[in-house]
């Protein structure tokens, strides 16, 4: 099985659906990647109407990273618990907390797979690109049924197949570019990529009225720079690949990269990205 984080191929038995990458990349992940999460987060806030409620609800956001989610589910909710696996990425999450004077947040470190919640303690729950990584998402789905009441909605998001996406396709070619052994993936039906995958596994967690639903951000660049910046600040694969190559040899792709991205993009052209939301209700 395989899946994807902002593009790149990660396989869940390899070092990416481990805590250590997510730590080398938390601070340039936060700072790098709110652009493209932020409108998706609020997508899922809406798709829970989190606003509608007469009483602010309780929210749960699992594999929360930096915090996207977690500020945004904030502004109507009575209490967020926010949680990583990743103490780099809470540290992260804690920081955007206090510099917003943000009071009803807590975060805190733990598994997603066993989450340290009482059963029915909340009213809704997210993971926002995060329960997609989980070596056993069975259990991911399992623990997010468990601790939402009844009634209680969540919303859990994952990218869409790289060739639904330009901004993917591009930086796929871009990789290629520097390491011709680079290519992208190839579609994979037993992910969450698959919109009926995603349905069944809602189900079969003990999900009613699931509906998955397709969401896509438009981006664009000044320049192939600006771009390059983006492609290659913040990305766990990318990080393992430094580690794994010497700073040297992932310069010299970098500089590929660039080269390529200054032929082929044309500056302020959008690029788009697309992800699915599964949406159920306890």
């Amino acid at each position: 099985m395989t899946i994807e984080e902002n593009g790149f191929l990660l396989v869940p038995d390899n070092p990416l659906a481990a805590v250590d990458p997510w730590d080398l990349v938390a601070e340039e992940y936060a700072a790098s990647t709110i652009s493209v999460m932020r409108p998706f987060a609020d997508r899922a806030v809406r798709l829970a109407g989190l606003s509608d409620r007469p009483v602010p609800p309780r929210v749960v956001d699992i594999a929360a990273g930096p915090g996207t989610l977690s500020l945004l589910a904030a502004e109507h909710a009575e209490r967020v618990e926010a949680l990583d696996f990743s103490e780099p990425m809470i540290a992260q999450l804690a920081e955007a907390v206090r510099a917003a004077g943000v009071g009803n947040v807590e975060a805190r470190v733990g598994d997603g797979q066993a989450l340290p919640f009482a059963d029915a303690e909340f009213d809704a729950g997210f993971s926002m690109f995060g329960l997609m990584f989980f070596p056993d998402r069975a259990r991911g789905f399992a623990e997010l049924f468990r601790v939402l009441r009844p009634g209680g909605v969540a919303v859990v998001s994952s990218w869409a197949p790289a060739d639904r996406s330009t901004w993917m396709q591009m930086s796929w070619r871009a990789l290629g570019s520097a390491d011709p052994d680079i290519r992208p993936p190839a579609p994979n039906p037993e992910s969450l990529e698959n919109p009926e995958v995603f349905e069944r596994e809602m189900r079969a967690a003990g999900f009613e009225r699931v509906s998955v639903v397709p969401h896509t951000v438009e981006m664009v660049f000044a320049d192939a720079d600006a771009l390059l910046a983006r492609l290659t600040r913040g990305i766990a694969p990318l990080a393992l690949m430094r580690r794994s190559i010497g700073d040297r040899a992932m310069a010299e792709r970098i500089e590929a990269m660039r080269s390529y991205l200054t032929e082929h993009y044309r500056p302020g052209s959008p690029l788009t990205t697309t992800a699915y939301l599964g949406v159920g209700y306890k």
